[in-house]
């Protein structure tokens, strides 16, 4: 059946999957109860780190191999994806900074800095699932079917990690369990809008790819590094939110680097 498909409907269903999957990795946070302040800071924590290691080990390293892949040498490809991190830093810190944010502050509890800084890593999160969707979508739009499925089984199973922190975020705003939940399945169906869209224009924008990861990159290290491990560190008791980072950062660095 797969085989009478297109690429770009292929691409499209991969990405609808492996999308879904985010929500598969939140379904804990349906059974915790409603996490204490300390909680929260170690479930922030864990979630900045599963970002941070997202960022270097699913989106800027994949971005300089479909660099090389594609002709570029081993310093052109470091210096665009360090152009686009850099880019997409400065992006989302003259968002943070200029742009009405305060409106994003929205939670039934806490304080309304805590609610922006947060509001701003899901988006950040969110916005990383289109390259990514993309990447699927290429796969698939190259027509090896093998590849496709490899890539979308990987990045599926990545996305596990990234909807508990979605989950665990929109919890230390005071959430409950079925909103938490219900954030991380919408942050992972935007893989399917990017899943589309990278199987449809694999054969006319090519080098565009490497720069979307890196874009993605460079704004969630920025709300990772300046808002949200500031706010985790700040308020903490004890070591409990560093050790949830550090939990985050290597379990993700473990999946990127083994399903990779």
């Amino acid at each position: 059946m797969m085989e009478t498909l297109s690429p770009i409907a292929l691409g499209a269903l991969g990405s609808l999957a492996a999308g879904m999957m985010t929500a598969l990795g939140a379904v804990p946070m349906l059974f915790f109860r409603r996490p204490g302040e300390q909680t929260q800071r170690v479930l922030l924590g864990f979630a900045a780190g599963v970002m941070l290691a997202a960022s270097f080990f699913s989106l800027v390293i994949p971005g300089v191999a479909v660099l090389q892949d594609g002709g570029a040498g081993k310093g052109t490809a470091a210096a665009a994806m360090a152009a686009a991190v850099l880019i997409g830093a400065t992006v989302i810190g003259l968002l943070n900074r200029f742009a009405p944010v305060d409106m994003l502050a929205i939670g039934p509890a806490g304080s309304r800095d805590l609610a922006r800084r947060i509001w701003l890593f899901i988006i950040a999160i969110t916005l990383h699932n289109f390259p990514e969707g993309a990447a699927m979508g290429v796969s698939f739009g190259g027509g090896d079917m093998n590849q496709g499925l490899a890539t979308a089984l990987g990045i599926g199973i990545q996305n596990m990690p990234e909807g508990l922190a979605v989950s665990a975020a929109m919890a230390s705003l005071g959430y409950g369990r079925w909103p938490a939940f219900a954030a991380a399945t919408a942050s992972g169906l935007v893989e399917p809008i990017g899943g589309l869209i990278g199987a449809s224009v694999v054969g006319l924008l090519p080098g565009a790819l490497p720069w979307g990861l890196g874009l993605a990159a460079g704004a969630m290290i920025y709300v990772v590094t300046a808002e949200i491990i500031p706010e985790t560190r700040g308020r903490a008791k004890g070591e409990g939110s560093m050790i949830g980072l550090m939990i985050g950062l290597v379990g993700m660095m473990f999946l990127d680097i083994a399903l990779g």
